[in-house]
Parts: structure tokens; sequence; C-alpha cells
């Protein structure tokens, strides 16, 4: 091996190390992994950037713009009413409800997809009595595998176009992907609605009400007019013991006490830190005359600047006030935030009244806990002031809420731009980058997405990775790297066998995709495809296919694609229960994925 290979493998191995180690995002590792191939001369310092002009970088961007465009106008909204049957059986709603998701995953981004479904998902199974994580889990297995059967169904396909353009065979065609794609989608999904859900691990009970996340921590004051002063707190559980709620921690003079002596007598403003379920925090409230922590810093001076208290008023008419759960999406300017940071009262006129997280207990103060993505937080507030606050700050809704009603005009217009640059790109008339740049100024002109939001609608921290890793790449190719490792899987494993290498190569890329991001798993993966086929003499199409495939079955970890994340904790899931169900569909895909790769796309 040459010392530039030796340096490239081990930029690879750190990058793909950090990756899984998931401490830094992965935008910052990939920035890193770039700079480190500078500054050891593997790329030159004026080829560094010339990932962020890539066709690929610059396709994914107008699609994220669209697809918020798609959102903004409710067209996805009329499309879920007409489409979705209101009391249909288990297997007929959980059929239209994936299928949906797929179609539209297909078309769009993936993660709005799955947040535009999931207050629906949430419905359907208190509908249907079953658990949340079981219809929860399905739809975001079948909106990751609707992303495969298109261009531009996810970035993966057109890191994949781009590569084998590089290689002198051109881009693939929008619907290239389709045979094999919607083959292993529609089989999956079949699988999933018949069978699969049941392996989902139900977290509650069917036909109870509510909407099961986990206990919420909330904290709660003691205040002049409460039954509790004097109590000890083995007295104050047993009251609360009929709404099962429990206290886990009391606050006194701003010390914490977790596991505090069951004999220890609550004063006044003292603190507790309580357990409790959502739709029983008013019960907790009211037994004992308790006033949320939250309702009493309100009135006081912390974080409440002066400038901002005309906005905060609005919070303090009951009339007017509700409580709705939000889920933290992957991205969320809240991520690696505490609530104390966020200044809600100040901003929004709004407070966070307790958290959910995977179903486990913190025993931090609820405004210093670190926020991350898939949490729940309940927030109450004007409708409005949620409302304006989910949509700034990345957070779905998961509790009821009311349908908005389409702009009829604005639905037509984002359509049209959205077939209009499909089928530019799909007709060849236009490459992808142009036809979607072309739609992206046509939704600016319309206003389907403000000018103003446009940067907005683009998930950077992606660009960022895709603009980063494809030189990289290209370094991998350039020195040789990508056929020694190639060589070495072949001559090693494979025996020389195309069929096997071609099952190795989509095995490794799915093992990657559920540890890492799919764009940046199919970075690394396309020079070693390459080298591969060419390895073998064979057709590269088959193996550029099978890492498109691969990287879009992220089905085993809640780290491996965005969608899974999310529902961490709307579904009470555990990092292990992926697995139940992604095992299965991941066996499935390899099943299915390899005779139609060798039969559409011979070797």
């Amino acid at each position: 091996m040459t010392h530039d290979q030796w340096m490239i493998l081990t930029i690879l191995a750190a990058t793909v190390g950090m990756f899984l180690w998931g401490r830094w995002r992965h935008d910052m590792v990939a920035g890193a992994a770039l700079l480190a191939s500078v500054l050891s001369g593997l790329i030159q310092p004026a080829e560094a950037f010339i990932g962020f002009g890539h066709p690929a970088v610059i396709t994914v961007a107008c699609v994220l713009v669209l697809s918020q465009g798609l959102q903004n106008s409710g067209a996805v909204e009329a499309l879920t009413r007409t489409l979705l049957p209101a009391k249909a059986g288990r297997l007929i709603s959980l059929a239209a409800l994936l299928g949906l998701g797929a179609f539209l995953s297909g078309f769009m981004n993936n993660v709005g997809a799955m947040a535009l479904l999931m207050p629906i998902a949430v419905s359907l199974a208190k509908r249907l009595e079953m658990a949340p994580g079981q219809v929860l889990m399905p739809l975001a297995f079948g909106t990751i595998l609707g992303g495969m059967t298109t261009l531009i169904g996810t970035p993966s396909n057109l890191i994949v176009s781009g590569f084998r353009a590089e290689a002198g065979l051109g881009h693939f065609a929008m619907f290239d992907f389709s045979p094999i794609g919607l083959s292993v989608a529609l089989a999956g999904l079949g699988f999933v609605v018949l069978f699969g859900w049941r392996l989902v691990p139900a977290r509650k009970q069917a036909g109870i009400e509510g909407f099961e996340s986990g206990a919420y921590i909330t904290e709660v004051r003691v205040q002049d007019n409460s039954k509790a002063i004097g109590m000890s707190l083995r007295e104050i559980e047993a009251e609360l013991a009929e709404v099962d709620a429990q206290i886990i921690g009391i606050v006194k003079n701003d010390i914490r006490l977790i596991a505090a002596n069951p004999r220890r007598r609550v004063n006044r403003d003292d603190i507790l830190m309580i357990e409790a379920e959502a739709e029983s925090l008013s019960n907790v409230l009211s037994i004992l005359g308790l006033t949320l922590e939250e309702s009493v810093r309100r009135n006081t001076a912390e974080d409440q600047p002066e400038t901002d208290t005309t906005k905060a008023e609005p919070a303090s008419n009951t009339d007017e006030i509700t409580l709705m759960e939000l889920a933290v999406l992957p991205g969320s300017p809240l991520n690696g935030r505490s609530a104390s940071d966020i200044l809600l009262r100040a901003r929004y006129g709004i407070n966070l009244l307790a958290l959910s997280r995977e179903g486990k207990r913190s025993m931090k103060r609820l405004r210093s806990i670190t926020l991350l993505s898939g949490d729940l937080l309940l927030m109450q507030g004007p409708p409005e002031a949620v409302a304006e606050f989910a949509v700034d700050n990345g957070c779905v809704p998961l509790a009821q809420r009311d349908v908005r009603i389409p702009d009829k005009r604005k639905v037509i217009e984002a359509s049209v731009i959205m077939l209009g640059s499909i089928s530019l790109a799909a007709f060849a008339i236009l490459p992808a980058a142009i036809a979607f740049a072309i739609g992206v100024l046509a939704s600016m002109v319309l206003r389907t997405v403000p000018p103003r939001k446009v940067h907005e609608a683009v998930d950077w921290p992606v660009i960022v990775l895709l603009g980063a890793l494809i030189p990289v790449a290209g370094a991998m190719e350039a020195t040789g790297t990508a056929d020694l490792i190639a060589r070495f899987m072949i001559d090693s494993v494979a025996q020389g066998n195309a069929i096997i290498g071609l099952t190795l190569i989509l095995v490794v890329t799915m093992f990657l995709s559920d540890l890492m991001n799919n764009a940046a798993t199919a970075a690394v993966m396309c020079p070693i495809a390459i080298g591969t086929s060419t390895t073998l003499g064979v057709s590269p199409d088959s193996f550029l296919m099978a890492v498109a495939i691969g990287a879009s079955c992220a089905f085993l970890t809640p780290i491996g694609h965005q969608n899974n994340t999310l529902i961490l904790g709307p579904g009470g899931f555990k990092f292990g229960d992926y697995w139940t169900l992604g095992l299965p569909l991941e066996i499935l895909v390899v099943a299915i994925a390899i005779p139609l790769l060798l039969f559409v796309w011979p070797l």
C-alpha cells in the first residue's frame, strides 16, 4: 500500500468511527474529513469545495425547497384526507397510510412526509386500538422504502447517479430506480401491513385512552393555599397514587434532592418533581392545590426581558390556552439546548410544562434538561403561539389538531411546479439539477415558498455533508484505495464470484446505513462498488443499484435514518426495539433485490 492509500484509509476509518460515535454532527465530521484530506495533500486546495457545486447536491437542496412548497400549500393534507379511509379496518387503514407515505417519499423529503403523517398515524392507532408504535414504526419504514423508488426520493440515489456519471456512463434517469425500488418497496410494505406490525413491541395495551409516550417529568410548586404544606412525601404520594403519579424528587432552596426521605415534610415554596401522564397533570394539581412551576416563574423577572413582555401576555388568558404534545424533529434548532435557553415566554408567550424521552426518567430540573431529537414536549399556551413555536423550531404536533384548510390556488401551483420539474428531468429535457432549480425559482415567484423562507427549507447539515464527502470519495478513487478495498472483498470473501460480490456490496451498504447517514454511506460505498465491478469485469450498474437499495434500508437502529429517530419518543421505543421488525425486513429486501438486480441490470 502507498502512503496516500494509508492516509485516506486512516481518514475514512476515523470518519466512520466519528459517525458511529455520534458525538459530533454528521456535517462537522464530514467537514473535518475534507479538511484532513486537503491538509494531507490528498485533495488539492483549489478542488476542496468542488463538491458543493455537484449536481447531486444542488438537486437535493432544490427538492427540499419544492417539498416545503407542497407542505406549505396544504397539498399533502388535501391528498391525505382524500385517500385515507375514515372507517376502514386495520388492514386497509395500514395499507392506505403506508402506501401514501411511500408515494409521498418518492417525490418529496422523507422526513417531511413522515412529519405530515405522524399525527394521522397516532389518531389511527387510537381508532384501531393499537399501540402508537405499531403504526409509527411501519410508517417510518414505509417512508424509507418509498424513497428508493425514484431518482429524487432520497439523497443517496442522487449520489449514486452522480458517481455513475463520473464513471463515464451518464446519470441514472428519474425512474431507472423504479423497477427494483418499486418491487422491493411493495414487497416490504406488504410484509409490514400483513405481518410485520405484529412484531413491533407494544408499549401500551390496546383500547386505553390517550397517547402513550412514556411518563412526563414536570415540576409543581407548593404555594400558600396548598394542601401539601406540612404533609410528608409519603402522605403526598398516597394522595397521588389514585392518578398514577409519583414524586421523584424535591427542590428545597434551589437544592435538588433525589430519593428524599419519605418522612420529609413539605414547606411553602418547595418544588416537587412529579412523574405523571399528560392527561393526569390536571388531577395532580387539583388534588393538593399545587401550581405548575412554569406558571409561577411566568410572573417573575427570570428570563422575561422587558422588551418582550407584550408578546408573553397572551399566555395568561386561560380562555385561549391549550396543551399540545410536540415531537422534536431531527435537525431541530432545539437539539442540544436546554429549556431555559429558549426563552419561551419572552418570545412566544408559552410554557414548557413537561418532557418525555423514550419513556425514561431524568433527574435534572426541567428547565436544565438538554433537548434531543425524538423528545416529546408538553407545551401550554395559545394555539397560534404553540403552532408558531413548532414551525420555527422544527417540531411536529402529535395531539389532536384542527385540520388546516388548504389554499386551493397554492395547492395547484405547488403541485404543478413539482410535476413540471419532475417531467423536465424524467424526459431528459433538462438535467435534474437545472429542472429543479427552475422549480425553486417558480416557487419563489409564486410564493408557494416565500423567498425569505427558502433557506429554512434546506437541510443544510445534509448539504454540507454531501459537499464535503464527494471530494473525499474522489480521493479514495484517485489513490486507488477503492480498488484496493474492492479487490480484498472479492478475493477474500466473494472468491471471484460476481453474484456473491453483489450480495456483499448490498449487505455491507445496509449495515453501514444502519449506523450512519444514508448519503454518507452512498458516498463511501459507490467508489468501492465501481472498483468491485471493474475487478470482476462486469457492468457497474447492478453494483451501484445495490448501493442505492442498501443505503435506503436503515431499519435496525434509531440512528440510521431521521424517521427512525423521530418515532423513538412517540413510540416509547428502546434502541433494540427496531431489530424485531427491521431484521426480517432487511432479509426480505436482500432476498428480493438480488434476483431483481441480476434481471434488470445484468452483470
